[in-house]
């Protein structure tokens, strides 16, 4: 039997969870009769107040053609409405109404209960744990600004080396107080 792969292993029990969250929170939408993608742009609404059709297709990720279709769903039962924008009479901004505003608070407690079910099997400790993982993978690591090469012949004001050279190949680092120290051989 192969062993089994640890990555994989990560990979699955995450998709799982993620199921069981997923349908928590669905299961709690149908009370609303509101797809996930209307849910979630109450919620960004609600969390981030009257915005442009464009904003808050950024928000939620999709196109703004369907921002539109969503924005249409949400117009039709009355939880959302378009009104004129000040500053551009061509534009319109959405505005949560007063409905819309309950049902948005309404949803987000829904699927807090459906993710409760989920998380509240774990000591706290353990979720706060989780929760702090879950940041750090949640925001994709900034990407590695390019190294600007240097002149080798010293043109650019440099020697030609990252600054750090110190004789013999050795590793010139400043420490505490400001004085060179010699390092090791690189």
């Amino acid at each position: 039997m192969p062993d089994p792969d640890p990555a994989s292993e990560l990979v699955d029990a995450f998709w799982a969870v993620a199921r069981q969250v997923r349908h928590a929170s669905a299961a709690a939408l149908t009370t609303w009769d509101l797809t996930p993608s209307q849910a979630r742009a109450l919620i960004t609404l609600a969390r981030h107040g009257e915005m442009r059709p464009g904003e808050l297709a950024r928000h939620l990720r999709i196109t703004p053609r369907s921002a539109t279709e969503v924005v249409d769903g949400l117009a039709g039962p009355g939880l959302v409405e378009r009104v004129a924008d000040p500053g551009d009479r061509r534009a319109v901004r959405l505005r949560l109404t007063e409905r819309g505003a309950g049902t948005a608070g309404a949803i987000r407690e829904a699927r807090a209960d459906g993710a409760r079910q989920v998380f509240d099997r774990l000591p706290d400790r353990d979720r706060a744990e989780l929760a702090r993982i879950l940041g750090v993978l949640r925001h994709p690591p900034e990407p590695a600004a390019p190294h600007a090469p240097h002149a080798p012949d010293g043109t650019d004001g440099t020697d030609g080396t990252d600054g750090t050279d110190g004789p013999n190949g050795t590793d010139r680092r400043e420490v505490p107080g400001g004085t060179p120290e010699p390092g090791h051989a690189r």
